[in-house]
């Protein structure tokens, strides 16, 4: 590895000079250091982590846990936080709690081993972090008291509900995965308060919901809004293997624009997450408490995004009053 005396030595300038430009410490021109810095680059100089840890009791590492790396959402936000972390010259350990939430201890417990200045947490649904003697952000949802950031999922759920209303559908199904989830409740919530008492509203849960869903359109429901694309995705099997179209019998809905959504066939509507903005706030929150300039705050929300495709329209007896043009 090239240290500080071999970029010196190279440059024909004083150690402590490349240490000021490279910390950004000390009276360094602006010019010296775009110049220090460049080459620091060009021989491969990377700083110490143990030398930086006993100079400033922090090693620039933060760890992340997340619930299931199985599921495609999760390996995209922390490739994201992984990204904006490494902006800011910070690195990353990740761990998968794999769905449970002695595992999400435990492994708490390992980051901590390994010398992290902070956490990031994507908790298992329906459990709260240990505490923690290193500061902690925790990205989940609006109604969980210790969230630090997330999407706004609520506000996601009001997105597609009036979505649905607008193109004229009145009997609808709304299907959740887990009853436990905070941010599944949210989304929920988020379509029922979003629309009005007359509409017919019928809410299930979990493996068994989805066969309900899809009999309720064989007894007049027109939409099934589903809080992920996952969800929809075993819907829209189950509605192919009963033979109803979509989205010509029935419209269907996800969330969280997952990378097979605008590949289905129809191509699914969905909500999107501000998945770089989440990360960025992230990135910045954990930062600040690090170095103790992070006052108190509410857990921030970040607005979602309707993303409206082919699996969505209006109800075919909607375009029967319709008359000829």
């Amino acid at each position: 590895m090239v240290s500080i005396k071999q970029i010196a030595s190279d440059m024909g300038v004083s150690t402590a000079t490349i240490s000021n430009a490279l910390t950004g410490k000390g009276r360094v021109s602006q010019e010296l250091v775009t110049r220090i810095q460049t080459r620091a680059e060009e021989l491969g100089y990377r700083p110490s982590i143990a030398a930086r840890a006993l100079k400033t009791g922090q090693t620039g590492i933060l760890g992340l846990v997340m619930p299931d790396l199985t599921n495609p959402l999760f390996p995209r936000i922390a490739q994201t936080l992984s990204i904006q972390a490494d902006k800011r010259k910070l690195g990353i350990l990740i761990a998968d709690s794999r769905g449970s939430a002695d595992e999400q201890s435990e492994a708490l417990r390992r980051l901590l081993d390994r010398g992290v200045d902070g956490l990031i947490v994507v908790p298992q649904k329906g459990t709260t972090p240990d505490p923690m003697p290193v500061p902690v952000a925790v990205l989940n949802t609006a109604s969980d008291p210790g969230n630090s950031v997330s999407a706004d999922h609520s506000g996601g759920g009001a997105l597609v509900a009036r979505h649905i209303l607008d193109i004229g559908h009145r009997k609808v199904v709304i299907l959740g995965g887990d009853q436990v989830s905070e941010v599944q409740r949210d989304r929920i919530a988020g379509m029922t308060d979003a629309l009005p008492s007359d509409i017919g509203v019928d809410v299930f849960w979990g493996d068994a919901g989805v066969e309900k869903s899809v009999a309720m359109v064989q007894t007049g429901a027109t939409a099934i809004m589903t809080t992920s694309d996952l969800i929809a995705l075993q819907v829209r099997t189950e509605l192919m293997r009963t033979q109803i179209s979509v989205p010509d019998q029935v419209s269907l809905t996800g969330f969280d624009d997952m990378s097979f959504s605008s590949i289905m066939h129809p191509a699914l509507t969905t909500v999107a997450q501000n998945v770089d903005e989440i990360a960025s706030r992230a990135i910045d929150i954990i930062s600040a408490k690090i170095s103790g300039n992070m006052p108190d705050h509410e857990g921030e929300t970040v607005p979602m995004r309707l993303v409206v495709r082919q699996s969505t329209s209006i109800p075919n007896h909607i375009f029967s009053r319709r008359p000829p043009r």
